[in-house]
């Protein structure tokens, strides 16, 4: 039985059964949500397509016909209010499955979707508002959300709608799609028209706005079929708030390409018993989490919750901790594989589904996708030896952008210049190869960090300590020094039992000491009860070296 996914995707099988490549091929005007959601909505209207479950239990069940005829409901709604082809229109809408019936509007539309964290603030939501010019907001009234998108649009004139129940004067969203249409017809568009922007920050400046076009979900294929594992009818868990781009690798297009149906756990406060009894009850396939959620799930007794439909599971966004990938393994017997991609791309580096050819490794990011050819290179750009660290850089094949790798960044052409300099991408993370081409993640390559000469991947010590039975998390930073530079700082969360003292701090030095070179210890440790992340929930080292910078 043919997929449709097959009509888009190909791979060349080497003679160890190893993918040695993959061909894609799509129409100039290939839309995902017309000719995949609109096609599955036709062609295999009851499959199952989205589940939502709330905290409170209540569980709502959407085939593919419904997202279809929905998503068109909606666009003809967005259509009566103004937006356009070529509107940019952002989404607050937490979990709610409005964000899934809203993103596959604007595409239809040809209109460009920005999904943002809801954890954004007013000024935030202006001054993207304004690069972006944005047309609209749909935003869900719940967490002041609904505030600070009007303090927004009151500063930028544009249209506010909102999900849930009524705010203000403001445009509801579930009114106006009762009175909408489902009969939608085709909007014109082109797969190289924007269809995405994400707003990501760096380590200084105000944020950036990536931009994807309608090529973008073709490269997630390769991200649900060879590492999530995913197979046709399976239901998948990515935990990922809407407003991340990991949303867009977990929770919408190489899923739905694959015909698997998506789980959407609507939480607020995060327990990991009650995780565990989502992926019990909903008998979930394939599942993945970043590394902080496996962090609590290892401390709950797994024997009580059944996860025998649990096949495959996977993490990204930060190193997973090999003691907790050990533990969850233990106590499961599945391997949480590892992958590494960014808001810029699609997923880059993974260990693949296995095939009974690779061990699998503990502590890698996999090796590369047969859709990149990766390379690790030194400050000059040549190609380092295996086991020496570099930069990893995305070489094209063909002389052309690969697929999954952004279009370029809002309003900033030279930003994006920078970051193709040389006829390469530059991703701005430190790696280095083994023997048998796995990757080894060591940090961005501003988190290295330049002790009296020294150069030192945070993420290596970080493993460390990681180790150490005191420690619950911890994020490895340079810290000013006069003399060295730098000195390494750790700031750490303990366990429960544990209690931050001088003693401790020594204790937790010398156990770097003895399993790292000297120079690598943390000459501060600082015990803090919480660490700053980004808004996609990563450790911010920036933010602490920042802080570290203002009180030093």
């Amino acid at each position: 039985m043919a997929f449709l996914y097959e009509e888009f995707y190909k791979e060349i099988i080497g003679k160890n059964g190893e993918i040695t490549g993959i061909e894609t091929r799509y129409p100039e005007n290939f839309n995902f949500a017309y000719d995949v959601i609109d096609r599955l909505g036709k062609e295999k209207p009851d499959n199952l397509a989205l589940v939502h479950r709330s905290a409170d239990g209540v569980v709502k069940k959407y085939t593919f016909s419904d997202i279809s005829r929905l998503s068109s409901k909606a666009a003809n709604m967005l259509k009566g209010l103004g937006v356009r082809k070529g509107d940019a229109v952002m989404l607050l809408l937490k979990r709610r499955v409005e964000f899934w019936i809203s993103i596959l509007a604007l595409h239809k539309l040809g209109a460009v979707a920005i999904p943002t964290s809801h954890m954004v603030s007013a000024e935030d939501i202006t001054e993207r508002a304004k690069k972006a010019s944005v047309r609209a907001v749909i935003c869900v009234n719940a967490d002041d959300i609904c505030n600070k998108v009007k303090e927004a649009a009151g500063k930028t004139g544009m249209l506010q709608i909102t999900v849930g129940k009524k705010f203000e004067n403001t445009v509801s969203f579930h009114e106006m799609l009762e009175r909408s249409t489902e009969k939608l017809f085709r909007v014109p568009t082109s797969v190289s028209d924007d269809m995405l922007y994400y707003f990501t920050s760096g380590t200084s400046g105000e944020p950036k706005a990536v931009i994807h076009d309608f090529s973008y979900p073709i490269a997630h294929i390769f991200t649900a079929k060879n590492w999530h594992g995913i197979k046709s009818g399976d239901l998948h868990l990515t935990v990922a708030d809407s407003g991340w781009a990991k949303s867009a690798w977990g929770k919408l297009y190489g899923q739905w390409f694959l015909e698997a149906a998506i789980l959407v756990y609507d939480y607020e406060q995060f327990y990991a018993g009650d995780f565990l009894r989502v992926l019990m009850e909903e008998k979930v396939n394939t599942f993945c989490a970043p590394p902080t959620i496996y962090k609590y799930l290892v401390l709950e007794d797994l024997t009580k919750y059944d996860l025998s439909a649990l096949r495959h599971t996977t993490t990204a966004g930060e190193t997973m901790p090999g003691t907790v990938s050990e533990k969850f393994t233990r106590m499961t017997g599945l391997f949480v594989r590892e992958g590494f991609g960014q808001t810029e791309t699609a997923l880059l580096i993974c260990n693949q589904v296995g095939d009974g050819k690779e061990p699998e490794k503990l502590g890698t990011i996999g090796k590369a996708s047969p859709l990149y050819d990766i390379k690790i290179v030194d400050e000059d750009g040549a190609e380092v030896p295996r086991g020496t660290e570099g930069e990893m850089v995305i070489i094209p094949k063909d002389g052309k952008r690969p697929l999954g790798v952004l279009k370029g960044y809002l309003g900033d052409e030279e930003l994006y210049k920078e970051v193709w300099k040389n006829g390469v991408y530059h991703t701005n993370d430190k790696a280095f190869q083994d023997e048998n081409g796995y990757y080894f993640f060591m940090g961005r390559n501003d988190d290295v960090i330049k002790s009296s000469g020294y150069r030192i991947g945070p993420s290596e010590v970080e493993d460390i300590l990681m180790k150490h039975p005191a420690v619950f998390e911890c994020a490895v930073t340079g810290f000013p020094s006069k003399t060295r530079g730098a000195v390494v700082k750790a700031s750490v969360i303990l366990n429960s039992g544990y209690e931050g003292s001088p003693k401790l701090g020594t204790e937790l030095q010398e156990y770097v000491k003895k399993r790292a070179a000297l120079y690598k210890y943390p000459r501060i440790i600082s015990f803090v009860d919480s660490l700053p992340r980004t808004s996609n929930g990563k450790i911010s080292r920036a933010r602490i070296r920042q802080m570290d910078y203002q009180n030093r």
